[in-house]
């Protein structure tokens, strides 16, 4: 019975989430999402007419600096995305 409820468990958090449950997970608006899908590649899936996001997906994109708002550019200057 143990077993059963850690596989649950797993496949519970292996699950997509919606834009609502991502924006709220990373304390953000639901704009921001929709800004960041168009422009900074966050990654998404689109599934009709919905989007969906696999949290570990998000969290390295993070990590790796996507959501920043001052990257630099070509000449190596910070510039205001």
């Amino acid at each position: 019975m143990k077993r059963e409820s850690k596989k649950l468990e797993l496949t519970m958090e292996d699950r997509w989430l919606s834009v609502d449950e991502i924006a709220a997970y990373l304390g953000i608006k639901r704009d921001t999402v929709y800004k960041w899908i168009a422009e900074k590649q966050m990654p998404a899936h689109r599934m009709g007419r919905l989007w969906k996001f696999r949290k570990e997906d998000v969290d390295e994109w993070v990590k790796s600096g996507g959501a920043d708002t001052h990257r630099q550019n070509d000449t190596g200057k910070a510039e205001n995305r």
